[in-house]
């Protein structure tokens, strides 16, 4: 069993470092053969339809499997070292199927023809990529997706959550993981209806899902990361939240959901 669990843990992480890899290109439009942009061109009504359907299945799986009531019915059935892995790839699977099937809608918004113009929008929807990959390990790229619960189980070791020290991106703004994907999907120089759309709707996902998130870890935390909440802004670092601290920093406060295993996190 615990064989099985150590390779099905690592066969869940290859396959979200695939999904995530090809995500890069599809939607920046790099390398990959099938992007945000192209694909089986369908009726408009129709495919925002599906294209709206799609991003509202990958809403609902992060939304419902993220939260701690699921996840303790949820581990009744699955053993809880293999839980955030499968989890992991249930996110990947649907966002595979996202990129299968989503619709193009070829209509320009902004189009930027200047090179250096589009080198630098491109180089910042990279940068907000990395901004996201980077926040992972800030917190605990492993115990993330999954392969520090199946490790341990495998070692035999028992599974704690990591304190989550505040340092680095995490003293600037709370979600920098969700800051990455946001600058990701805009910054582009090539911006199509359909690419708008999808940045629209991932992107109201994600202040969606940060209100659930905060709501879980308000109830678990309470006052530590009320303060957190307080002295640091969301998304944006506000120079003026930065400078005016009014809350005394600890060393340690517990990780924000969507972007940890808080479950206390795609």
């Amino acid at each position: 069993m615990r064989y099985a669990a150590l390779t099905y843990g690592g066969l869940a992480y290859l396959l979200f470092l695939g999904t995530f890899l090809y995500a890069i290109g599809f939607v920046s439009g790099l390398v990959v053969p099938k992007t945000i942009d192209t694909g089986p061109p369908s009726p408009l009504p129709l495919a925002i339809a599906i294209n709206a359907a799609l991003a509202g299945l990958f809403a609902v799986q992060h939304t419902i499997m993220a939260r701690p009531g699921f996840k303790r019915w949820w581990t009744r059935f699955v053993p809880r070292p293999v839980e955030r892995s499968t989890f992991v790839v249930f996110a990947s699977l649907i966002l595979v199927l996202l990129m299968w099937q989503w619709r193009p809608i070829g209509a320009s918004v902004w189009h930027v023809e200047a090179p250096i113009a589009r080198a630098l929008l491109t180089a910042v929807g990279l940068f907000g990529w990395g901004l996201a990959l980077y926040s992972t390990f800030v917190i605990d790229h492993f115990d993330l997706f999954g392969l520090r619960q199946v490790w341990l189980s495998f070692r035999g070791g028992e599974y704690t959550h990591r304190p989550f020290a505040e340092r680095s991106v995490y003293r600037h703004v709370r979600h920098p993981l969700m800051l990455g994907f946001i600058i990701a999907f805009w910054a582009t120089p090539d911006m199509t209806a359909g690419h708008l759309l999808f940045a629209g709707l991932v992107t109201g996902y994600a202040l969606v899902g940060i209100r659930f998130e905060e709501g879980d870890l308000v109830r678990i935390l309470g006052r530590p990361y009320e303060a957190y909440r307080q002295r640091t802004p969301m998304l944006i670092p506000v120079p003026r939240a930065l400078l005016h601290r009014k809350v005394e920093r600890p060393q340690a406060a517990a990780t924000p959901m969507m972007e940890t295993d808080v479950e206390t996190t795609p």
